[in-house]
């Protein structure tokens, strides 16, 4: 997917003709995949194989014909505006899940539109969450291809983390920006360079995560499958037992690999290049494995005081599940519910921190927190020393108001989005406890379920139409960052 952002000054017009055309191409990307899971329903004699061609032939031609299309506004530019790059980030995480839930009504589980868009919305943002209970007796294509809604998800926010939302603006994530496509330490000419590098990185890390869960006895189909969710941190697994199919020594495996894809993607791509230092001395990484070590720790101390289980089982199911619901993941193989409400409340906490910025991992981020908790203690300072020059700095570099005040909008949308997306759905009947949960798990893309509404199934199911619409909203929101979406709410976004 081509890169090349912010090449030049705002259009006086704006010119959705570029957008078009990579929008087009990522349709046509999306249909030729599709070949995959239709190949394995052939391979398998399942007549489900009928959907995916059907979807791929809707999905390529239309695709095609917006690309070619759109050409001609593509070859007359040399890259994007800030505004273009506004409206294909937030073009390609609705529309692509529009395509990508056509396997899902056309073929099993013959879903309806709301329930098809839910299920490709949450894999597409890597959230997890779900609304096909009955995942064990599915055609194999149709898991594989939740699989690779994931996956391509978990890369495609790569992309937009490391290279788009710096320029953007958002959220404070222009601190990795200052010269060029320069991302957190050593410039890459360009854009190409970083999605190249990073591209490599990615599918070299899904095929170690392969290999080691085959290892550890999974089927080759489920080891893909769930490999492909851990890389993204999306979660969408091969059964509804979720990893817990699989529950023990491979759950070491997975917490490993759900660290590693909850790092920032940017130093591994610097190791690449030959240097080991940034990730070693990235304040960012060593924060995320402190604050998780720490987690996992109060909740082991916590249920060696409340449980009769044995220590070791303890210990592992505390490091899978904790870490898994901290980098966004959602794959389960205990009910932390069940754990107490410690453990819960602790659980709830690290999920709205989420993983490090520039990783497929959502919610608000290591480095946001990070800022903010710096931003709190220079207040506290400037409050006992009114004198004192209070100056924030963060890897030995300074952040000025550029970078905060964008932040601090972001934090503000992030609570306000919360609030009010949980009493809208409060208003469609649902409990509080199961309204709040289902919007921190959609709105910080973690894919973990808590609540009365999730019980009977372990799926989001059971919420009515306009709550499913509300979780989707939040998943969107959550992925793009509040401000992405409401700027082009802005009547001004739109004008010349």
């Amino acid at each position: 997917m081509p890169m090349e952002t912010a090449a030049r000054a705002p259009n006086v017009t704006l010119d959705l003709r570029p957008v078009g055309y990579i929008l087009g191409l990522v349709l046509t990307a999306l249909g030729v995949i599709m070949l995959a899971p239709l190949l394995l329903d052939l391979a398998v004699d399942s007549g489900n194989w009928r959907a995916f061609l059907e979807s791929a032939g809707i999905t390529a031609l239309f695709g095609a014909t917006t690309a070619l299309a759109c050409r001609s506004g593509h070859d007359a530019n040399d890259g994007f505006s800030v505004r273009e790059a506004f409206l294909l980030t937030t073009g390609i995480w609705v529309f692509s899940p529009v395509f990508g839930a056509l396997p899902f009504m056309i073929g099993a589980p013959q879903a309806d539109f709301t329930n098809a868009y839910f299920e490709a919305v949450s894999g597409i943002t890597t959230t997890g969450s779900s609304v096909f209970p009955g995942l064990d007796h599915l055609p194999p294509g149709v898991l594989l291809w939740r699989g690779i809604l994931n996956w391509l998800g978990g890369l495609g926010i790569a992309f937009v983390a490391m290279i788009f939302l710096p320029v953007m603006r958002v959220g404070g994530m222009q601190f990795f920006r200052t010269e060029g496509f320069d991302t957190m330490g050593k410039v890459l000419p360009r854009a190409t360079d970083i999605a190249g590098r990073l591209l490599i990185f990615y599918v070299a890390l899904t095929l170690a995560c392969i290999v080691t869960y085959a290892a550890f006895g999974m089927t080759l189909f489920d080891a893909v499958v769930n490999a492909f969710a851990t890389i993204a941190t999306g979660g969408f697994s091969t059964s509804d037992a979720s990893f817990g199919k699989y529950a023990g020594p491979a759950e070491y495996a997975g917490s490993l690999f759900m660290i590693l894809s909850a790092l920032p993607y940017i130093r591994f791509v610097q190791m690449m290049g030959g240097s080991h230092r940034p990730l070693l001395r990235d304040p960012q990484v060593r924060t995320f494995l402190r604050w998780l070590g720490g987690s996992v720790a109060i909740v082991v101390i916590y249920r060696l005081m409340t449980s009769n289980d044995g220590i070791e089982p303890i210990i592992r199911q505390s490091l899978f599940n904790i870490t898994s619901i901290f980098t966004g993941t959602g794959f389960g193989t205990a009910n932390v519910e069940r754990w107490g409400p410690f453990a819960v409340v602790v659980s709830f906490a690290v999920g709205l921190i989420g993983g490090c910025s520039s990783s497929s991992s959502g919610a608000f981020s290591v480095f946001r927190t990070q800022i903010l908790l710096l931003a709190i203690r220079a207040q506290i300072q400037k409050v006992h020393s009114p004198s004192r020059m209070a100056v924030i700095r963060y890897d030995g570099r300074v952040v000025d108001d550029e970078v905060l005040n964008p932040l601090i909008m972001y934090l503000t949308g992030y609570i306000v989005t919360i609030m009010v997306l949980s009493i809208l759905v409060t208003l469609t009947g649902v409990d509080l406890e199961s309204a709040l949960m289902a919007i921190w798990t959609s709105i910080g893309n973690i894919g973990y379920v808590f609540g009365e509404a999730t019980a009977r199934t372990g799926t989001m199911v059971d919420f009515d139409t306009t709550a499913k619409w509300l979780m989707i909203l939040a998943m969107l929101m959550g992925r793009l960052g509040m401000v992405a979406v409401f700027v082009l709410l802005l009547p001004r976004f739109w004008r010349a």
